[in-house]
């Protein structure tokens, strides 16, 4: 293996192990009863935050690549993006089984009474295509524009995601309000650079 795929492999599986860490510490948090009166909320909200947190990430390897020219970050964003995954299954998991126990009819009956379930459940769906298409066979077989057109999907999933996380919180909003701004100011260099590019074609 050339020197460079090794150092990038060795990344990788560093980075693995680190984004597994809030998982593990959420369990033991569970097992040993860290997580207050109602872990069962604690742990639904927790799973959520870092699904979010790292959505954020993942938005943040573009930006940061045209800031520093290093384009080797790319290398690391499909392993964030599988992360958020996770996070968001295991979010929603312990929402369908603690909290509706898998009971079709009230989850149905809840995505359609509550909002901010609704946009959870549809920012949620969003996400499978994009896992189903993350790997390099797809990438081939899709090509790289309609590829490219799918994923924008991340920006919908991104947007709805704070949304969702705005309406859940009752009462200090501030929490998701800073994620909020944290997603406006990633996704303002694409707005501009897109604005630019539409401008030099016209």
């Amino acid at each position: 293996m050339p020197p460079e795929l090794n150092i990038v492999s060795k990344i990788k599986t560093l980075l693995f192990i680190v984004c597994l860490i809030p998982a593990i510490w959420l369990t033991i948090a569970v097992l040993t009863n860290q997580l207050g009166a109602n872990p069962i909320e604690a742990v639904t909200r927790e799973t959520g935050l870092w699904a979010l947190r790292f959505l954020w990430l993942t938005l943040l390897i573009t930006p940061l690549r045209w800031l520093t020219g290093w384009n080797d970050l790319v290398r690391y964003r499909r392993l964030l993006g599988l992360y958020v995954f996770f996070y968001a299954v295991l979010h929603m998991l312990l929402y369908l089984g603690l909290d509706q126990f898998f009971d079709i009819n009230e989850i149905i009956k809840d995505i359609i009474k509550r909002p901010f379930i609704t946009i959870g459940f549809f920012s949620f769906t969003a996400l499978i295509p994009l896992v189903i298409t993350s790997n390099n066979a797809m990438v081939k077989r899709m090509g790289g524009r309609r590829w490219k057109q799918l994923h924008r999907l991340t920006y919908f999933i991104a947007i709805a995601s704070s949304i969702h996380f705005y309406m859940l919180v009752k009462l200090d909003k501030q929490e998701p309000l800073i994620y909020m701004g944290l997603l406006i100011i990633l996704l303002a260099p694409r707005v501009y650079r897109y604005a630019k590019s539409t401008a030099i074609k016209h």
